[in-house]
């Protein structure tokens, strides 16, 4: 299981628009989202991916970190995984 963090999302992004443009991409549909508001300023979201490994999603993350998507550049990062 992967977690993928999008920062600097626009605040009126859909789920449905941010599945769409992960997939356009080339990342597969995400089964999980949370948004993060934080202060307003640069809201964020969580994806949890299921069936794409940490390393597959390093692998896809430099084609859409630093993009500008929605009138915002985007911040992507792969986040480590859980120990329990």
């Amino acid at each position: 299981m992967g977690e993928l963090w999008v920062g600097n999302v626009d605040s009126g992004a859909s789920d449905e628009e941010i599945k769409n443009f992960l997939v356009k991409y080339g990342f597969p549909p995400f089964d999980d989202i949370e948004h993060i508001p934080g202060d307003g300023s640069r809201p964020a979201v969580r994806l949890t991916f299921r069936n794409a490994s940490p390393e597959a999603l390093r692998r896809l993350q430099p084609r859409v970190h630093d993009m500008f998507w929605k009138n915002r550049r985007i911040n992507v990062q792969v986040l480590a995984p859980q120990s329990d």
